[in-house]
């Protein structure tokens, strides 16, 4: 649990970021690489980029592992472009590595750093410099063909939070920006990785949404650095094919309504409301089709207290991989 802690002051300070952020968007992509996780909406990206990216990614997915301490340092602060923070990166203090490689050694116990981080803690530039050159090259080949719809994702959801605030205010915003989260002023509490508490102190906080980020929030380890809530966004199907003939194909098959709330259900475990949220429907019409989807095997539900949680069955994330089902 992360309890972040505003004063007015921090209210008056708190802004949404004006676009994605590409280093921040670069480094939540190379955990979904390596989790492999949200199959139905992550799989068409993830298999066109294992054949596109560059093999020096390893030197960047070893300073952000998947569970653990992500480094900080590979999200420079400076700049809104990708080539201001490589730059940023490229130039990164001795310090701040070194502050970082500490982190990483309490925060991620029994996990070793690659020998060629002795090098990095001694404030070899070239070291810095590889790295900088593969988040580019990487970015270049894994996030570039994708970045206009990226951004459109990005800027729909900020548009969306912006008319929020103007019509409900902040209370409406923090308690609806993620399903954990509780705005009880003074203080935000959403699902984190550990339990921390962030005292703004005056700063205020930049609200980033992100495309890659899945589940929970994140955001710097460090409290001394400028403060940011990266926290995820709801997608479409298909986003990474650009025919959207699956996506199609699987309407045509089960029903536009229903490949939509199956879809949906591929992103996690979700609630009926969340997903009827999500599709745009009522509660009432989405139980009547997730039902359905139940009785075909592609979802399967239980009761946690006083909601029923649905997830997909191997069947539907099958199905909505395209790969088709063999009934036997």
């Amino acid at each position: 649990m992360m309890r972040i802690h505003f004063t007015s002051e921090d209210l008056a300070r708190t802004v949404f970021a004006p676009g994605p952020d590409p280093m921040w968007e670069l480094l939540i992509s190379l955990h979904r690489l390596q989790l492999r996780d949200a199959a139905a909406l992550f799989g068409p990206w993830r298999r066109q980029t294992a054949r596109r990216a560059p093999a020096s990614t390893r030197m960047l997915t070893a300073l952000a592992p998947v569970p653990g301490y992500s480094m900080d340092f590979l999200t420079p602060a400076l700049g809104r472009s990708l080539a201001d923070q490589g730059e940023a990166l490229r130039s990164t203090p001795r310090q701040r590595v070194r502050a970082d490689l500490a982190m990483y050694s309490r925060l991620n116990p029994g996990r070793p750093l690659p020998t060629w981080c002795a090098d990095l803690a001694r404030g070899e530039a070239h070291v810095l410099g590889r790295l900088a050159d593969t988040a580019l090259h990487y970015a270049d080949r894994c996030l570039a063909p994708y970045w206009q719809h990226i951004e459109a994702a990005v800027n729909r959801e900020r548009a969306q939070r912006a008319t929020l605030l103007a019509e409900s205010g902040w209370a409406a915003v923090f308690d609806t920006l993620h399903p954990s989260a509780r705005w009880q002023p003074p203080v935000l509490e959403l699902d984190y990785a550990t339990d921390r508490d962030l005292h703004l102190e005056g700063r205020g906080i930049i609200l980033q949404p992100s495309f890659f980020c899945r589940y929970r929030p994140t955001s710097f380890a460090d409290p001394v650095l400028p403060p940011i809530l990266v926290y995820p966004i709801d997608h479409e199907l298909g986003w990474a094919d650009a025919s959207g003939t699956e996506r199609r194909a699987l309407s045509a098959l089960i029903g536009a309504t229903r490949a939509q709330l199956l879809s949906a259900a591929g992103d996690g475990v979700a609630t009926t409301s969340e997903l009827a949220r999500r599709v745009g429907i009522s509660p009432s019409n989405a139980s009547r089709h997730l039902a359905v989807l139940k009785e075909a095997g592609l979802l399967c539900s239980h009761r946690h207290r006083n909601a029923v949680l649905h997830t997909i069955t191997p069947a539907g994330a099958t199905l909505l991989e395209g790969r088709g089902i063999r009934l036997t």
